[in-house]
């Protein structure tokens, strides 16, 4: 520690008011069976509604599907189609018995155009000839990741009995699995080409209609109706929509259009230190003057909106002189809450040379006037 940083006290703490203004508002109107939105980042939930609701979730089960095969292959791994993935309905690309395709061309099928088909081509051929075994895979990583309220039949996610998830496991599992490149990669096409002249097109229309959506997963069965798990970037912030159950495509888009809106609105960017700024000042030796402490650099943070942040100033109540200007005495720390969020060090305004003897002697003589002077004050009437 260098020698004029030992020994701070701290010197002051404020209330940052950037990001302590007014609520945003509360959360748009919806029609759905289960809501949440929370901040990609942070995993902090800003609004449920039956979160822990659990319902069917047809193909946003592929998220679960594509992290197991993630964590079992190798993406140039080739997959010879067999089991009963070609007889699989619903969404396909019409793979053939015999067919051989690598695991990232099948997880490109399942994850853009949700291809059924494709996902079981992966669940047998990681479940080395059997999908029930890969369902298996399946629950056993919901269980390690603490999904509660989750529970898969089958890989493809069309409706079957005791096959179910809810809100807030899904966004935990998207989180997860967005951490993967070539899923984070693969979600967010609108188009790719694979093996057999094959053109797949993304079921995700607000890839194409909310600005800066980069995936997940939609579904749409029957049972579940019309839902998806939906992940946004604007201004280095990622938002999460979940949105299950919407009785139609259009209203889905549209609810989870102004909940990621109202997502982000819950957030500012704010400079929370400034650059050159005062925020202590320190005692000179041998004079009345005080050292401006300023910040060395500012530092800049997405801050939740209404909720304050904190900052606390350290440094020494005295320097040791000569001191140079831009030389390090303190520091200005930023907390949310308990979580440090940011560190500046504090530097010297201004050079200080260390005083001549003489100089020293002339401050030590007034100020033995000054007391003699006050004593004198104190005696006479």
């Amino acid at each position: 520690m260098p020698r004029r940083l030992a020994g701070l006290a701290a010197v002051g703490a404020a209330i940052l008011a950037a990001a302590a203004g007014a609520s945003a508002g509360s959360p748009p109107s919806y029609d759905a069976r289960a809501v949440l939105v929370g901040n990609g980042a942070t995993g902090e939930v800003l609004y449920t509604d039956a979160a822990a609701l659990r319902v069917p979730i047809a193909s946003i089960t592929k998220i679960m599907t594509a992290l197991v095969v993630l964590e079992r292959t190798q993406p140039g791994d080739v997959v010879v189609v067999g089991g009963p993935a070609p007889r699989i309905g619903g969404s396909t690309i019409g793979l053939r018995a015999g067919e051989r395709l690598t695991v990232r061309e099948l997880l490109a099928a399942a994850l853009v155009q949700s291809a059924n088909d494709a996902a079981y081509a992966l669940a047998y051929h990681v479940g080395e000839g059997s999908v029930p075994r890969f369902v298996r895979f399946m629950n056993a990583k919901a269980r390690e990741l603490g999904l509660a309220d989750t529970r898969f039949a089958r890989p493809d996610g069309l409706d079957a009995p005791d096959h179910y998830s809810s809100a807030r496991d899904l966004f935990k599992l998207a989180r997860v699995a967005m951490h993967k490149p070539l899923f984070r990669e693969l979600v967010r096409l609108k188009t790719a080409t694979i093996s057999g002249g094959r053109t797949l097109h993304t079921w995700n229309d607000l890839l194409s209609t909310y600005p800066g959506t980069i995936g997940v997963k939609t579904g749409h069965t029957s049972a579940a109706g019309w839902g998806e798990v939906a992940a946004a970037r604007r201004d280095g912030l990622t938002m999460y929509g979940i949105l299950l159950g919407s009785p139609g495509r259009d209203s889905r888009n549209a609810d989870l259009a102004e909940l990621l809106d109202w997502g982000f609105d819950q957030y500012r960017r704010a400079e929370i230190v400034t650059a050159g700024r005062t925020y202590a000042e320190a005692l000179v030796p041998f004079s009345d003057r005080r050292l401006a402490l300023v910040a060395e650099s500012s530092a800049v943070t997405i801050a939740r909106v209404g909720r304050p942040l904190v900052q606390r100033v350290v440094g020494p109540a005295m320097v040791d002189l000569p001191v140079e200007r831009g030389e390090r005495l303190g520091e200005v720390r930023v907390y949310s809450g308990a979580e440090l969020i940011a560190t500046r060090p504090l530097v010297a305004g201004e050079t200080i040379e260390a005083p001549q003897l003489g100089h020293r002697l002339r401050w030590y003589a007034g100020r033995s006037l000054d007391h003699a002077g006050d004593a004198l004050g104190a005696l006479v009437p």
